[in-house]
């Protein structure tokens, strides 16, 4: 190729096996990416005594090349690789066409050299944009076709913008169509707003005052910008809202390669990834949400053109005249630490945020594979379910291993512990199906049954106490909490009941709203407060018989011993009982918190599965273990994905081995303090 011109664009297509090249001297050659060998050579149709001035291509992976010329016109072609099977061989054939027509189109009346070009191809629309020295040319064409004729007519409309001051270095069309990236100056960046043709605002690139920006490109999707300047540095900017709700142009995050100027950078055209080439030959590998800096390596001996395969694993480059394949291997870039726990900047996000989101519908899709809201959701989801649950079946141990008669104790501890034996996926389906929208109807009722009962039973206990001898001695002792199941289902009754009445005296008729409008507090129907009663219901059971055979188990001799000496029973509890059975019960704690945090159907079934960090009591959240099941079906087997998923997997396992670990110190040192007793 030592007689084909100045490279000013290499393109490999989908196979890694043909590349294209294009020259200054107007020549499109096709070649075998393995040994070099000329396959086609193709004349592009330059209007006489013109050269190609400048070079751009559309989006990373859009097959739309623009050529800018040296009268100020601009052609634009299309490379594609069919691929056929004559006599049952793959042949694949590259070919040049012509979306716009042969004829170039006209971006300075003038004719001088268009020296920056670039383009945005929607559905029926073409949007070029090219610079003269300092000179701005934006043209925008339509294509439109008559419904009675069938012929397609384009329509060619000149936007006309406020001119940048200095000379032009690169210039940008954001795909969406709205903004126009103009770097010029030293380092500067004038950013334009398309749909009402005004400047949005100067931006100044670099603070080093001996720094200029040498190198730019668009990152896939074409949302940002990254720009390369001439001590080595790269950096990533792109527009978000600022704290005013302007759209401004933010700087987000940087990279270093060398110590020497950037010259060329290609994005890749699936993922958030790009290579760097700096003057001295050296080669970078870089991924931008992850903020990772993968490889850094000289590749030549000085700078060249490079080119990256569509899936980014081969890099072309040609240096001196000479073609330099070069295999890449960069299977899971996006995975770092700050991706996976820190808070990261994604496109079209107005500030950092811990995200979750794996898969979407559309291709331009960037995976956020967060694992901090799924560990916060975990840890919410067990909180309030253990907020529940503990102190529950804590007292409940504590009565009926201490209070309750020995008769009752037989009947009652059965059917508690039966409680351990109901599905998971049936207390998830209650919740989900039921529960959840019974609580939003009435939330009023909710909240009074969780603040009277323990009130209607303190004074069911007090009225009790008045009662004659003649009546309270006629109840067995140890039978007296029968008594209260009356009382529990009288408040419920009452406090259910009541809900519509309390909404409308208190809510103006609906809490929910009330909540939304004057708590400022968003609500969703499947939210923690149904998990905590849903899994603090299936944590109980755990907590409870562990609890209660620790305090039944505290030898007859200590209690008795402590009666004898003059304490009353609840001392007897409070300072020799639980002190004695505080190793188990620590233990009963800790097992039904692993109980909560591994759980699986209940939080797949009653929390919206919405992986946010937010303590909200009325907010969903999305488990490590819920997340699992969920998404380890529709993932790629060997993917990040698959992996992260993985990763999710055996953080859990380490959490709760950790968790267990812990408890198990803590209740051997509790043990052995309280053992002499």
């Amino acid at each position: 190729m030592q007689d084909s011109g100045k490279p000013l664009m290499l393109s490999l297509e989908e196979q890694n096996q043909v590349g294209m090249r294009i020259s200054d001297k107007g020549e499109a050659i096709f070649f075998n990416l393995d040994d070099g060998a000329l396959l086609k050579r193709v004349s592009l149709p330059l209007p006489a005594g013109t050269y190609v001035s400048s070079i751009a291509q559309d989006q990373p992976g859009s097959p739309l090349v623009a050529l800018g010329l040296s009268n100020g016109q601009v052609l634009v072609l299309k490379h594609t690789y069919p691929i056929s099977y004559p006599d049952n061989k793959k042949t694949i054939t590259p070919t040049i066409a012509w979306p716009y027509g042969l004829a170039p189109l006209v971006l300075d009346d003038e004719g001088r050299p268009v020296e920056h070009i670039s383009l945005n191809a929607g559905v029926n629309s073409l949007l070029l944009a090219g610079t003269t020295g300092s000179q701005l040319h934006v043209l925008a064409l339509e294509q439109k076709e008559n419904l009675l004729t069938g012929d397609t007519a384009v329509q060619q409309v000149s936007i006309d913008l406020p001119q940048v001051s200095a000379i032009v270095k690169a210039v940008y069309i954001d795909p969406r169509q709205q903004w126009l990236y103009v770097i010029n100056g030293r380092a500067q960046a004038d950013v334009f707003n398309l749909r009402d043709r005004t400047l949005n605002g100067r931006y100044k690139l670099v603070e080093d005052a001996n720094t200029e920006i040498t190198a730019s490109a668009q990152l896939v999707g074409g949302v940002s910008l990254l720009l390369g300047n001439s001590r080595g540095g790269l950096a990533q900017w792109f527009m978000a809202r600022d704290t005013d709700g302007e759209q401004r142009l933010m700087h987000i995050r940087d990279f270093q390669l060398g110590t020497t100027p950037i010259a060329q950078i290609t994005a890749e055209q699936r993922r958030k990834g790009f290579i760097a080439l700096d003057v001295s030959g050296a080669l970078g590998v870089f991924h931008s949400t992850a903020h990772r800096t993968l490889l850094t390596e000289q590749v030549a001996n000085g700078a060249g053109v490079l080119a990256m395969s569509p899936r980014a694993d081969r890099v072309v480059l040609e240096a001196a005249g000479k073609l330099q394949p070069m295999t890449l291997k960069n299977p899971h870039p996006e995975v770092s630490w700050s991706a996976l726990w820190g808070k990261v900047w994604y496109e079209n996000y107005d500030s950092p945020q811990y995200v979750w989101q794996s898969t979407a519908s559309n291709s331009d899709f960037e995976p956020k594979l967060s694992l901090a809201p799924l560990t916060y959701g975990t840890l919410k989801a067990a909180f309030y379910a253990m907020f529940l649950a503990a102190p529950l079946a804590i007292a409940a141990a504590i009565y009926t291993a201490y209070f309750m008669a020995p008769g009752m104790r037989r009947k009652v501890k059965p059917v508690i512990e039966l409680m351990e034996a109901m599905p998971t996926v049936i207390l998830g389906f209650f919740a989900g199906l039921f529960l959840a929208p019974y609580l939003e109807a009435h939330l009023p009722g909710v909240f009074s049954l969780l603040l009277f009962t323990p009130l209607g039973i303190l004074l069911a206990g007090f009225a009790w106490s008045r009662l004659p001898d003649s009546i309270r001695l006629r109840v067995p002792d140890g039978w007296e909490s029968a008594i209260l199941i009356p009382v529990v289902l009288l408040v419920g009754w009452v406090s259910l009941g009541m809900s519509s009445h309390l909404e409308n005296w208190f809510f103006g008729g609906d809490m929910r709203q009330w909540i939304t409008d004057d708590l400022r507090i968003t609500y969703d129907q499947r939210n923690a407060l149904v998990v905590g009663l849903a899994m603090g219901f299936a944590v109980i059971p755990n907590i409870y018989s562990i609890a209660e055979d620790a305090i039944f188990s505290v030898p007859r001799g200590l209690t008795l011993g402590s009666l004898a000496l003059g304490a009353t029973p609840w001392q007897t509890l409070t300072r020799v009982v639980i002190l004695t059975a505080s190793p188990g019960i620590f233990s009963a704690l800790m097992i039904g918190m692993g109980r909560a945090v591994g759980e699986t159907m209940i939080v797949l079934m009653a929390t919206g599965n919405t992986p946010i960090m937010d303590m909200n009591l009325f907010e969903g959240m999305r488990t490590l273990a819920a997340n699992v099941a969920v998404e380890m079906p529709e993932s790629e087997v060997g993917g990040s994905h698959y992996r992260v998923l993985f990763l999710a997997a055996l953080v859990l396992l380490v959490f709760t081995f950790v968790m267990n670990t812990l408890a198990e110190l803590i209740r051997q040192r509790l043990r052995k303090k309280y053992s002499s007793l």
